[in-house]
């Protein structure tokens, strides 16, 4: 029995307008109709979040408002800087902050990043296209989430229509 769940997303498809920061490149219009999608199938097949983790990336925090508009009870996000472009490792250290209290933790973050985190953890390579989301299965406290310490619960990329 798995004690904790780390749900890792991609962001969405996002435009690059010229002369705009990468931070703040926002959703394009397929972006904007993933996002919901990947919302509907967290509803569906994740349920009840405590905790979103989320990088100070325009298409990031849009993708999570898409995204939680279409859950119950969805939690606010935690801005962290720290996500933004951030390594497997350096996730990893900010999802072993949190508290043991917490049961599943969402966190919307960058490739290659979250690509990175999720076969880290588990030993399997699946490919984190845009709007796609890992269902981790914890085993241990988060202080304690090391390589290999995760099992690989679910994988897919919603799509919207």
């Amino acid at each position: 029995m798995d004690a904790h769940r780390l749900v890792v997303v991609r962001h969405a498809k996002s435009a690059w307008p010229g002369g705009v920061p990468d931070v703040e490149r926002p959703l394009n219009p397929r972006g904007r109709r993933d996002a919901p999608a990947l919302g509907r199938w967290l509803r569906d097949r994740v349920g009840q979040l405590d905790a979103v983790l989320c990088s100070p990336a325009t298409r990031t925090r849009q993708t999570w408002r898409l995204a939680a508009a279409e859950l119950p009870d969805a939690p606010a996000p935690v801005v962290d800087d720290r996500v933004y472009a951030a390594t497997a490792e350096e996730l990893l250290d900010v999802v072993r902050e949190h508290p043991g209290d917490l049961r599943s933790l969402l966190l919307v973050g960058h490739n290659p990043g979250v690509s990175d985190l999720v076969q880290a953890l588990t030993g399997e390579y699946v490919e984190m296209k845009t709007s796609a989301v890992a269902v981790l299965g914890v085993g241990c406290e988060w202080a304690e989430l090391d390589l290999g310490r995760a099992t690989l619960v679910e994988h897919a990329t919603p799509r919207g229509t």
